[in-house]
């Protein structure tokens, strides 16, 4: 059957685009819906503040009435003036095993692109690193995690078919929490705080985090820590203001930790918080009507047995250094009085070696892989 690509114009038409992938992979166990309300702030011009420096059209596939896919078609200036390129990105891109909708899909979004004067795609990438990117690989037999893409095999295949070429893989690792911490950590944590006079801050609550201006410092060390990376674009203090405003108050601040220097200037931060995979399966992705309840159980009551290790950076003049180790060790008691019983990195590139140094006292596996795919247009 002819397959037909509509652009999202309407409030039914997002609300379509944003849960298809609901559809597509809701009896997989292995699949973690999108919360529903942030994918509408998301998509939303008014309220995403990427939309700065970004400009994004979304399709939808049908083949009749039936929507058989999805994809997000988007310009990031920022990053494209940083990486000195001509680069149109793919997104949030979902389809039934049809290499006809994949086609049409992929086409769509390099023609969308050429219009625009680029000459190059890459994807599964988002407005920015803050969302999910990178198409899996390797792992799906594993849980995902709110912060990252779930996919069937079958997509790995239609890539190839369309000649897609591997950009960028990123790897996930699982992290066995211990039953203490380990004694490498404590000993560098020692010799480095002596070493370069530093000392890990806690914070008390988000009225000091706003009140002392830590936020923007965290968000800034960040951009610092992050430049060098894969497509990477510096976010805008619009992003910062949502993040610090939005996401900061969920935040169990027992499981953030800061490293300053003598002088309180901040050298290290990491921000971690239980999983919320399970909570939202059982929410259906959604807040509303009930899906609020299992939130709020899982972040006040009964807390999931998974920790996500959601951000770890350190300024760039003090990496391998052994920063880690301070994060770590004020970290890992926090994980083994909650009672977690293993971590879960976010995705880190195949190539950085700095990142994936740090986990090597800890008992680990790499048990996802995902990648980045790109083509001349």
């Amino acid at each position: 059957m002819a397959t037909t690509i509509v652009r999202v114009s309407n409030k039914a038409e997002l609300h379509d685009f944003i849960r298809f992938n609901y559809e597509l992979y809701k009896d997989n166990p292995c699949s973690v819906p999108d919360l529903y309300e942030d994918m509408v702030k998301t998509f939303s011009r008014d309220k995403n503040p990427a939309f700065e420096f970004c400009e994004a059209d979304y399709f939808l596939a049908y083949q009749g009435e039936k929507l058989v896919g999805r994809v997000a078609a988007i310009i990031n200036h920022k990053a494209n003036k940083r990486w000195d390129q001509q680069t149109v990105r793919f997104g949030w891109i979902d389809f039934v095993d049809d290499l006809e909708v994949s086609r049409a899909l992929i086409d769509t979004v390099a023609q969308w692109g050429k219009k625009r004067g680029m000459n190059r795609m890459e994807g599964p990438l988002g407005f920015t690193d803050m969302d999910a990117e990178g198409m899996l690989v390797e792992g799906y037999d594993q849980l995902g995690t709110m912060a990252t893409i779930y996919n069937h095999p079958y997509y790995v295949e239609h890539m190839k078919c369309l000649r897609m070429e591997k950009a960028m893989d990123w790897i996930e690792l699982k992290l066995m929490v211990p039953t203490e911490t380990p004694k490498e950590y404590v000993r560098i944590s020692e010799i480095v705080k002596a070493k370069y006079h530093l000392h890990v801050r806690k914070l008390k609550n988000v009225k000091e985090v706003k009140r002392t201006g830590i936020g923007y410092k965290m968000f800034d060390l960040i951009n610092e820590a992050y430049a060098p990376l894969f497509g990477y674009s510096e976010m805008s203090k619009g992003q910062i203001d949502q993040y610090i405003n939005e996401y900061l108050p969920i935040l169990d601040l027992n499981m953030v930790t800061l490293v300053e220097d003598e002088n309180n200037n901040l050298v290290g931060v990491g921000i971690s918080m239980a999983s919320m995979s399970t909570t939202l399966q059982k929410a259906h992705g959604k807040l509303f009507p009930f899906g609020w309840v299992h939130f709020l159980k899982s972040l006040y009551l009964k807390r999931p047995r998974i920790v996500d290790l959601l951000l770890v950076a350190v300024k760039p003049e003090y990496q391998n250094k052994g920063v880690n180790a301070l994060l770590f060790t004020d970290l890992i008691p926090v994980y083994i009085k909650y009672g977690f019983e293993w971590a879960e990195t976010n995705p880190e590139l195949e190539i950085n070696d700095k990142v994936q140094s740090q986990w090597k006292y800890l008992d680990h596996q790499i048990h996802k892989r995902r990648r980045c795919y790109a083509k001349n247009i």
